[in-house]
């Protein structure tokens, strides 16, 4: 059966999972080349001793990183990263310390990531593994500590689009113009939980650093996974990373396996399926900037010259755009120039390495004499920690890859995000703008969607896993359903909640009457992106307790899906299902009607993968044993504990 790249990559990492080659939808359980934490090391360390382990399976599968709030200095936080050092030591875990650079850096200039692995962090821009032929994604710390017990973790398949890059980009525009562009043409969820393969005769005219920056930012844009097939690009990379390391006496990976990368590049099979297909012309990028407070609002340079929009901080920081030649670019911007009077410019490398190399070549001190003010190699004011922080009034223009409402600073403050040239001709003119001329465009929309093809498998369904449930369908019709509206943020902080009185206000904010109008045995079947914004886990939990016996949706959030069946419960993607629903009931939802119930009941056979609605039958991907497991023991933590007891 032919595969898309991501399908090949799980294959060869597949712990548990169907006993044919594998596909979109499908649940398995991986053993990942690496995993990566940082700060939240020391929640992660609670799960896993929590779950009775002691001892992590494979060391070496392992990496900590301290850059988050490496510039808090209370008592509280170096006794918390002594902690995590101390941990490390004691299981032989590969350990960086505070100043040593972002974790992703890291993972991709020490040598983790190499192409044709799997490689996971509790961060959500692990996508930037993507760049170096990889497939990098995000776990929850659940997840990890799952990992540091057992050398696995579950995982679904997610359905793989094709971005066809074509042409070249045209001098000034760069890897982050390319990737701004992406957010903001394509900002109706195209992309949500996708798997992105770049492709096309445009891949070969972007260097690495454009490609990290591009792999990074595509979390904002929605996808799970940014890969670059591996080229001469990608192996000129991977020579210098197994050049500097084996100046350190450290080989991670051999000259045989950049040979076996050369001649044998991984690659889709010519006729892989794919869920949607996009084509940029590299040629029509010119700059833009995303914002102010969204990356999927974008305006060109040349719009937004002409509105002399003021600001009063730049950031050239983050493991987006601090690389060697984003820093190279701002200097070229800057030299010989300083920053304008009332406006402050931070300055961070995105590792020690980088810093180092970048003093070597000169580049560091062009940005001092700037007037940049430095800051240690770490996530700062990124993340809305340390120095820097964008106040009440303020508008700031930044080389990050967030520039949500709040996340730097004030919710009273505005962000853009910018190429790292943009961030410094705007630092120099004190007002938004780029170094060049350029025409006021963007490239058009080029958007193909395929049907999806259902398949139907039976399954074998393990002891204590139901084979069948039938239940009332409530149906939920609305997109975007946030885990607030699931369960309110009153109560989410409160210990004394039992689960009687979480059901009680379980979708209270999106239906004060829901929990009154339904019961135990129900099925809701709601819209897509269910249960995105934040990732409290009482928003699966109430649902459980409320007696719901599953919830359909058209997609998930994948937070929300990775923390329902880490907590053994059942959520099903059925698009079709949802979409029949709404033409049968599109004039209640017209009504603004909240809570729809029918009064049938639905069935849904495990066994066969199939669900019957008034006479239809909708198919949905098979539930084999890894998440059937996954239910059956209540949820991932008393799956990893049972093992570990057995």
């Amino acid at each position: 059966m032919p595969q898309t790249v991501v399908e090949k990559i799980a294959q060869s990492h597949l712990a548990e999972g169907p006993g044919r080659p594998l596909r979109t939808g499908d649940f398995v359980s991986i053993r990942p080349h690496r995993v990566m934490t940082h700060d939240n090391s020391s929640a992660v360390m609670s799960k896993f001793k929590g779950i009775g382990a002691r001892k992590v399976k494979t060391p070496n599968q392992i990496t900590f990183t301290l850059d988050h709030d490496i510039q808090n200095q209370d008592e509280s936080n170096l006794k918390k990263y002594r902690a995590i050092e101390a941990f490390a030591k004691e299981q032989g875990i590969d350990f960086y310390p505070a100043g040593s650079g972002i974790g992703h850096q890291i993972m991709v200039e020490r040598g983790y990531v190499v192409p044709g692995s799997f490689v996971v962090a509790s961060d959500s821009h692990s996508n930037m593994y993507g760049a170096l032929g990889a497939i990098g994604t995000p776990i929850v710390r659940t997840d990890a500590a799952a990992v540091w017990a057992t050398g696995e973790f579950w995982w679904q398949i997610p359905r793989s689009i094709q971005v066809v890059l074509e042409g070249k980009l045209p001098e000034g525009a760069t890897g982050k113009d390319v990737i701004i562009t992406l957010c903001g043409l394509y900002n109706h969820d195209e992309a949500l939980n996708a798997a992105v393969e770049f492709t096309g005769p445009g891949v070969a005219s972007l260097s690495m650093d454009a490609r990290l920056s591009i792999s990074n930012m595509t979390t904002e844009w929605g996808p799970l996974v940014g890969w670059f097939p591996v080229d001469s690009v990608t192996l000129a990379y991977m020579r210098d990373v197994h050049h500097r390391l084996a100046s350190l006496g450290i080989e991670r990976f051999t000259a045989a396996d950049l040979g076996k990368w050369e001649k044998n590049p991984l690659q889709p099979d010519p006729d892989a399926t794919y869920a949607a297909r996009i084509v940029l012309d590299l040629s029509q990028v010119t700059p833009h900037v995303s914002g102010p407070d969204s990356v999927q609002v974008m305006q060109s340079v040349a719009e937004i010259e002409r509105k002399h929009v003021a600001i009063q901080k730049a950031y050239l920081v983050s493991c987006v755009n601090s690389r060697i030649e984003d820093l190279q670019a701002a200097a070229t911007v800057l030299e010989g120039k300083k920053v304008a009077a009332g406006v402050k410019f931070y300055l961070g490398a995105a590792s020690q390495w980088v810093q180092q190399e970048a003093q070597r070549r000169g580049i560091w001190q062009t940005l001092m004499d700037s007037g940049a003010q430095p800051l240690p190699p770490g996530c700062g004011p990124c993340i809305g920690l340390g120095v820097g922080l964008l106040e009440k009034g303020e508008v700031g223009i930044s080389a990050t890859n967030r520039n949500f409402k709040g996340r730097m600073g004030s919710r009273d403050a505005q962000c853009y995000l910018a190429s790292p040239e943009v961030v410094a001709a705007s630092a120099l003119a004190g007002y938004i703008r780029g170094p060049h001329s350029f025409a006021d465009r963007a490239p058009v929309r080029n958007y193909q969607e395929f049907a999806a093809t259902g398949v139907t498998e039976k399954v074998e369904i393990l002891a204590g896993f139901p084979a069948r449930v039938t239940g009332r369908l409530i149906f939920v019709p609305q997109d975007n359903l946030n885990t607030d509206a699931i369960y309110g943020k009153d109560y989410t902080y409160r210990d004394d909640m039992t689960p009687e009185m979480m059901a009680r206000v379980v979708m209270e904010n999106y239906d004060p009457h829901f929990a009154a109008s339904t019961q135990s045995g129900d099925v809701i079947v709601s819209g897509f992106n269910f249960g995105t914004g934040s990732s409290r886990e009482q928003a699966v939990t109430c649902l459980k307790a409320k007696g719901i016996a599953l919830v359909i949706a058209a997609s998930f959030s994948q937070t929300y899906l990775r923390n329902a069946f880490n907590n053994g419960f059942l959520c099903i993607e059925v698009p079709e299902l949802v979409k029949t629903l709404r033409h049968q009931f599109a004039d209640q939802i017209a009504a603004k009607e909240k809570t729809l119930i029918p009064g049938e009941e639905i069935d849904i056979d495990f066994t066969a993968s199939t669900i019957h609605w008034r006479g239809q039958q909708f198919n949905f991907p098979a539930l084999g044993s890894v998440p059937q497991s996954l239910v059956i023991a209540g949820g991932v933590e008393n799956l990893v504990a049972k093992r570990l007891a057995g």
